[in-house]
């Protein structure tokens, strides 16, 4: 059950299906990722990945690991895309997801900002 909920987060993320997304979070929902301030709501974590995705032509968040506990889904993750200029990007990173009656309550990420702002930076 926990899997599925998460299954369905990473195929509306790379999709940009957000009507979907927004289905899979909880009313409270929060955003944390390593070096911004919190997102907290549902409303707020939609507008939240729209702005994000803008930056991109294309992207997608290819799981190539899973590891489930209870409630808890800690994903691995290898991100590939394309900024709008045509510039490639690629990262790493690491997604843990709490659940709460069937849907993603919180969600954590972590990944080196520095890479990623370098690749986007780099001209």
């Amino acid at each position: 059950m926990s899997r599925a909920a998460v299954e369905a987060y990473f195929s509306a993320i790379n999709a940009e299906r957000f009507a979907e997304l927004a289905g899979v979070f909880a009313g409270d929902v929060e955003i944390h990722t390593v070096g911004a301030a919190p997102v907290v709501g549902r409303d707020a974590a939609i507008a939240h990945f729209t702005k994000l995705l803008a930056g991109y032509a294309e992207h997608d968040d290819r799981v190539t690991r899973w590891i489930e506990a209870g409630d808890a889904v800690a994903t691995e993750i290898d991100f590939t895309g394309r900024l709008r200029d045509g510039r490639p990007i690629v990262f790493t990173a690491l997604d843990v997801f709490d659940l709460r009656a069937g849907r993603i309550a919180k969600v954590a990420t972590w990944y080196d900002t520095r890479d990623v702002r370098r690749q986007v930076l780099a001209s």
